[in-house]
Parts: structure tokens; C-alpha cells; sequence
């Protein structure tokens, strides 16, 4: 057992702390502005990572196993509550094209990034999977791959610095665009151009009026929670149970390995069922408030744990090489996003937000709207970019494959 202040098998005290510190990590991320630009996932991941290194808290015990065998699969259902398929398609067509041209460039950017890296970084083949679901829809589908491959805890928690890093530097880029004269010249701003012809009018739009406090009632709680569960509990005996109908292993063919994978992954059958629940009974999911908050907290109890294993040392040493390989991920979703878009002649406005969806998540991309005033956009994106935790979640795992097999 290490020497540590907090022991391992205290799992009150090692509860309260994942707990704890993320919702403190969550409190700063909303309270100030160097925190916000920080990101509360680093803040969390650091806070670990320093008491872990401190010889503070353990770097394995059983609380943590709980948040990847738990924790994890039950956000993930709670954050597609909002997932109704009919609903992107019916009101969010044009931005769903833009948005999955988006997603084809990061999926290029991987594949460029991981040929020109494969020898220079260990388990990329899990590592490049997780950032291209990351890079899809979000936090959500790295904490689901991260699951679902457990690659090394230190590589994990370097991947999420860089992701993250890269994350806010790309924002920064995204924030620039309309400024700059090129793209004015080059691009339609029908948006920009709407907000300039009617400055001074009088409209305004806040964030603060757009994530104004939500009702939520014991039922919704009661509601959302029994969901999650019921979900998890049957999409993981599914593919319990599929994965012992389709063979797999070294002496099956690649197809098999490939229908397994897919069908037999617990992770990938919960999306699955999820999104086929919230479709077809859709009704019964956009009642229940709340889900979003509750999901998004259990993901950042997610970002601690991240932390705990990651040795000063080894971040320092793997950080640099990850930040090469996301940026080249991120160059890619860029040109591809605005170089394609501009041939179907989508607008600035449009393009950013589409790409600002897959780099960041729909909240990120939504907030982006808020904050440039670009209201009509708001409701298309946070739709298509919860598509986004759907289809990161496959594309990462077929991604996974392709990397294996390089």
C-alpha cells in the first residue's frame, strides 16, 4: 500500500475529495474569468495531479475503479437526453452538413497525425482514438473511448492537457476570424453584417438570459437518474450478450472482430439504445430538466480521476508530442471545415460554429453563439453538436481499428 496521507482503501475520504473538487473545479469555471479560460477540466485534473504527487491522495484505489465502471456510463445517457435524431434532421439540416464536413476533417487530421507519429508515442492507436471522438463531440466521447480502451493513466492525463490546451488556442483563432479581412472579403456574414446594421437598437442577448436557472423538481431528479440507470443495465447485458454471439480473437476473420467490436461493446450498444429511447420517446426526455447539469458533473468527477495517476515527470515529458499531434488533428478540421464550406457557400458564422462544435461540444459552440450574438445559430448547433457525442463514440472506436491495423 503507498504512503500516502489519504490510504486507498479510505473511500469516504477519496469519495468526498472526486466529489469535492469537482464542483469546486465547476464553482471556479463559472466564477472567473482566468478559470473559464483555464477550463475547469484542467482545473480538476491538476488538482490531483498535484496532491497525487504530493503523496496527498493514492494514485489506485478501489473509489477510482468506481468512477470508470459507474460514473462514466451513467453520464453518458444523461448528456443524450436531448438527442432526438427526427429533431436534428427536421431543424437543423443545413447545419448538420457543415458540422459532419467538419467532423470528416478532424477524422483526416487523425489519420494524417497518427501516420507521421505512430513511432514517436506510445499506445497512439488508443490515445489517437480518443482525441478523434474527442474532436467530434467533446469531453463526453473522451471520457466514453477512455473507458472503453484504458490506455495509461499518465497518457490519459497528458492527452487531456493537450486536448484541452489546443481546445482554448483554437477558441482563440475562432474569436479572431471575424475580424480579420480576409475572411470578411472572402466569406458571407450574413449574421455579422445583421448585428452591425442594428447596433444600437436596443436588442441584447446575454448569456446570463440564455442559461438562466432551470425548475427541477424531485421528480426530474428521480426521473433522470432511474433513466440513466435503467439504460446502462440494459445496453451493457445486450452487449454482454452479443459479444458472446459474434466470435472474435486472432483466428476470426477482421469482419467478425469488426461486428464485435461494435456490437459487443458496452459503451457504443449504450449510445445506441439511448439515442433510439430519447427518438422514439422523446416526449418523456425533453421533460426531464436537469440531465444536462447532472451528466456534465459526473463527467468533470471524471476529470479528476484523470489526474490521479499522472506523474509531474512523465506529463512534462509526453505533454509536447500530444500537443504536435492534436494541433495537426485541429489544422486539419479547420481547412477542411472552411475550405469545403466556402465551396457550398455556407456562411462564417456558420462554419465556425460547426467546428467550433466538434473541437469543443455543443455547450461550448452554443456559448460561442451567445457571446457573438448570433442567436439563430443557437439552437441548430446545440442539437447537431449533441449528434456530435453520438457519432464521436463510433467514429473513435472504428478509428481504433484503423490505427491497430496500422
Amino acid at each position: 500500500m503507498e504512503n500516502t496521507l489519504i490510504q486507498a482503501d479510505d473511500t469516504w475520504l477519496l469519495w468526498a475529495f472526486l466529489a469535492g473538487w469537482a464542483a469546486v473545479s465547476i464553482y471556479l469555471e463559472q466564477k472567473y474569468k482566468w478559470a473559464s479560460k483555464l477550463t475547469g477540466a484542467i482545473i480538476a485534473l491538476l488538482g490531483a495531479l498535484i496532491l497525487a504527487n504530493l503523496k496527498v491522495i493514492p494514485t489506485a484505489a478501489p473509489a477510482y475503479d468506481a468512477v470508470w465502471t459507474y460514473v462514466i456510463p451513467l453520464a453518458i445517457p444523461l448528456l443524450l437526453f436531448q438527442a432526438n435524431l427526427k429533431k436534428v434532421l427536421n431543424e437543423s439540416g443545413r447545419m448538420l452538413f457543415i458540422f459532419l464536413i467538419s467532423a470528416a476533417g478532424t477524422v483526416i487530421g487523425a489519420y494524417l497525425a497518427f501516420f507521421l507519429m505512430k513511432d514517436s508515442i506510445p499506445h497512439l492507436d488508443k490515445i489517437g482514438a480518443m482525441e478523434t471522438g474527442s474532436y467530434i463531440g467533446g469531453g463526453v466521447n473522451f471520457a466514453a473511448l477512455s473507458g472503453k480502451l484504458n490506455p495509461p493513466g499518465e497518457l490519459a492525463a497528458s492527452a487531456i492537457v493537450a486536448d484541452n490546451l489546443l481546445m482554448a488556442l483554437y477558441f482563440f483563432v475562432l474569436i479572431l476570424m471575424p475580424t480579420l479581412s480576409f475572411f470578411r472579403k472572402n466569406y458571407r456574414t450574413p449574421y455579422i453584417d445583421d448585428l452591425e446594421k442594428n447596433a444600437g437598437s436596443g436588442e441584447e442577448n446575454t448569456a446570463s438570459s440564455y442559461w438562466k436557472r432551470k425548475d427541477i423538481s424531485l421528480k426530474d431528479i428521480a426521473l433522470a437518474s432511474g433513466s440513466a440507470f435503467v439504460l446502462v443495465g440494459v445496453s451493457f447485458k445486450l452487449a454482454e450478450w452479443i459479444d458472446g454471439l459474434i466470435p472474435s480473437g486472432d483466428d476470426v476473420n477482421v469482419v467478425l472482430n469488426l461486428l464485435n467490436g461494435l456490437f459487443g461493446d458496452g459503451y457504443l450498444m449504450l449510445t445506441t439504445v439511448t439515442v433510439l429511447a430519447v427518438t422514439f420517446f422523446s416526449g418523456f426526455f425533453e421533460k426531464i430538466n436537469g440531465a444536462q447539469e447532472l451528466g456534465t458533473y459526473l463527467i468533470y468527477i471524471f476529470f479528476v480521476v484523470i489526474g490521479v495517476p499522472a506523474s509531474i515527470p512523465l506529463l512534462i515529458n509526453n505533454a509536447p508530442l500530444l500537443v504536435v499531434f492534436v494541433g495537426i488533428i485541429v489544422l486539419f478540421n479547420m481547412l477542411v471545415t472552411f475550405s469545403v464550406g466556402r465551396v457550398f457557400k455556407f456562411s462564417l458564422e456558420e462554419m465556425i460554429v460547426a467546428s467550433n462544435a466538434n473541437v469543443g461540444g455543443p455547450t461550448t459552440a452554443a456559448a460561442f453563439a451567445i457571446a457573438k450574438g448570433w442567436t439563430k445559430l443557437i439552437v441548430p448547433i446545440m442539437l447537431v453538436g449533441t449528434l456530435g457525442y453520438i457519432i464521436g463514440n463510433y467514429i473513435g472506436s472504428m478509428m481504433y481499428y484503423v490505427f491497430q491495423a496500422m
